[in-house]
């Protein structure tokens, strides 16, 4: 299973994506955020927005300039500790999947303070949530997908375009339907 990227390496990432964006490096974003004026972080969002900046860039420069979350720079250890900790029995159902999900090309695994993250070249295409203290949640990117099982909607499971999910209580559960599902997922986002 490949290591969960540390915040620094995050970091770099989205400055590398930055410049391939924009052609501009952090130090001319920064002092550009700086110049504008903006005091709060709602205004530096719409500032960012106007000039088609969105996404993890976005977020990179919200977070230069007005500090860093604690749970970003935490360590993935201590992230998935303060996730599990409580829910000992699915810890290993998300190491399943994360076995899974790293066999696939290029992916990265990003951990947050309540999920994490499968991420393609390109973008996320796979949540994967401790939702309740026997359920598992993986959420997918998969437009378009129908609904029959095992796919389900994923209604408040991250952002907008994670769009199904399969519910999993086991580590049996992690068959070849839900690796096939991770590979489709994978395939929609490069």
């Amino acid at each position: 299973m490949a290591r969960p990227r540390t915040w620094q390496e995050m970091r770099d990432s989205t400055i590398d994506l930055l410049v391939r964006r924009t052609g501009e490096g952090l130090d001319v974003w920064n002092r550009r955020v700086r110049d504008s004026g903006v005091r709060d972080e709602a205004a530096l969002r719409a500032w960012l927005d106007e000039r088609d900046l969105g996404g993890y860039p976005q977020s990179l420069l919200v977070w230069e300039r007005f500090g860093y979350p604690e749970f970003l720079t935490a360590s993935a250890d201590d992230l998935l500790a303060g996730q599990y900790d409580d829910r000992p029995e699915l810890r290993p159902v998300l190491d399943a999947l994360l076995v899974v999900g790293t066999s696939i090309a290029d992916t990265a695994v990003q951990v947050r303070k309540t999920y994490v993250t499968l991420v393609s070249p390109k973008r996320q295409y796979a949540l994967i949530r401790a939702t309740t203290r026997d359920r598992l949640d993986l959420g997918l990117r998969l437009p378009g997908a129908a609904l029959r099982k095992p796919l389900l909607p994923a209604r408040g499971l991250g952002n907008d375009t994670i769009n199904v999910r399969v519910p999993l209580h086991a580590v049996e559960d992690v068959d070849q339907d839900v690796e096939e599902l991770l590979e489709r997922a994978y395939q929609a986002n490069v």
